[in-house]
This record gives structure tokens, C-alpha cells and sequence, in this order.
């Protein structure tokens, strides 16, 4: 899935609701997120302003932003290149199943009838979606399950860390949830996630989100790096 800065990206509608330098944002970090820029590949503002349909100013704003998020560094002599890669990702979804399963094995521990009743309303609703090949909206299922967990959880702390995540998240969502397999198997994994919570088996349930953020993770690295080197940079 890998691509050279030449590949065309999607003309922008200035008229959407976000602010234009968002959508700028969203685009150019998902296409990275799915890998439509090798790492170490240079940006160029200009070819990627007229791609984009829009003046420099908001892609400007956008490109700092990714900076921010450390997924591009502006270097001396080389211009913006792009930082992330398969390395970055395989530490992201361990960071990622280390703090979900976490949460996992507490929310097993503190959940209420109400949560349970509102997980499994969840996971009834994503298998339709399912059944459907609606990704979309099991992508949008996927959040409210996962922040149904973090509230069940009652986590503060691991709450703030988990945030830092959220981007690659919906990014790598989008990605793999374009599989009808894969749509399958999260479904199974997260069924048994949510009734190893509602049953309070914290263990089960810390293992479970575990074994599913990191198979879902090593899903997406096929997708996006095949053929590039654990080291990647």
C-alpha cells in the first residue's frame, strides 16, 4: 500500500462542516496512516495544496498539527518528511493493547448492570453492521464500544493516556475494518470481550482485549508495511 508524495490525493469540499484546515489535517494524516507515503518520503506543500484543492495557508496549519502529533518532522537541509513507520506502528499497538487491556480488567471489575446491558446493545447493533458491510458504521460502533469500557472502567489516569491514541485508532479502523474478514473476526473478539466484562472476569477480559488489539494491529502492519522491514526507517 505504499506510495511515492506523487500519488493523488482526494479533492476537499471547502463547504463541509469541519474548518478546512481539519479536513486538510484528517486527510493528510490518514494517508499516512495508511502508508501512502514510505517513511523518510518529502513532502511538498505546494503539490500537496493543489492535490488537496486548497491554498497553502490551511495546509500549512495541517502539516504543523502532524508535527505536533509527531507523524512529520520539518528537518534542516531535507524540508517536512514523513516519520512514521513500522516500527512506530508496532509500538503503537503495544502501547495501545498494554493501556486497553488495562482498562479492560478494570472495567471487568467495576462495570454495572447498566454497562452490561449497554455493551451488549453494542455489540448486537456492530453485528448487523456487520452483516450489512456497513464499515462505516461499525467503525463509528467500534468507538462507542471501546469508550463504553473506558467509562465502565471508571479509569482517570489511563484515561489520558489512552487519548493520545485516538487518532491511530480511527485511522487504522478505517483500514482494516475494509475487509469483510476482518470484520468478522473483530466482531468474534469483541463479543468475547464484552461478555468476559459484563461477567467480571477481569482476567479473561484483560487477555482478551489484549489478544485482539495486537492480532487487529498486526492485521493492519500486513495491510500497510508488507515487504518493509521491522526497522523501516
Amino acid at each position: 500500500m505504499q506510495d511515492h508524495v506523487g500519488t493523488r490525493l482526494e479533492r476537499l469540499d471547502p463547504k463541509l462542516s469541519l474548518t478546512l484546515r481539519d479536513h486538510v489535517h484528517k486527510a493528510l494524516r490518514m494517508a499516512i496512516l495508511s502508508g501512502r507515503f514510505a517513511p523518510q518520503a518529502k513532502l511538498n506543500e505546494r503539490q500537496l495544496a493543489e492535490e488537496l484543492g486548497v491554498s497553502t495557508t490551511p495546509l500549512k496549519e495541517a502539516l504543523r498539527q502532524l508535527e505536533t502529533e509527531g507523524l512529520i518532522s520539518t528537518l534542516p537541509r531535507r524540508g517536512i518528511v514523513v516519520l512514521y513507520s513500522r516500527t512506530w506502528a508496532e509500538e503503537m499497538i503495544l502501547a495501545r493493547a498494554a493501556l486497553e487491556s488495562m482498562i479492560a480488567h478494570l472495567a471487568a471489575r467495576r462495570i454495572d448492570r447498566p454497562g452490561a446491558v449497554a455493551l451488549q446493545a453494542t455489540i448486537a447493533a456492530m453485528s448487523e453492521a456487520s452483516s450489512a458491510g456497513d464499515a462505516g458504521r461499525l467503525i463509528e460502533l467500534n468507538e462507542v464500544f471501546h469508550e463504553q469500557i473506558h467509562v465502565a472502567s471508571h479509569c482517570v489516569y489511563l484515561a489520558r493516556l489512552i487519548e493520545r491514541q485516538r487518532f491511530y485508532d480511527e485511522g487504522t479502523r478505517r483500514i482494516i475494518h475494509s475487509d469483510p474478514d476482518e470484520r468478522a473476526r473483530a466482531l468474534a473478539e469483541h463479543r468475547l470481550i464484552a461478555e468476559t466484562i459484563a461477567a467480571g472476569q477481569v482476567d479473561a477480559a484483560e487477555r482478551a482485549m489484549r489478544d485482539h488489539v495486537v492480532r487487529s494491529g498486526e492485521h493492519y502492519l500486513r495491510l500497510v508495511f508488507s515487504g518493509q522491514s521491522p526497522a523501516g526507517d
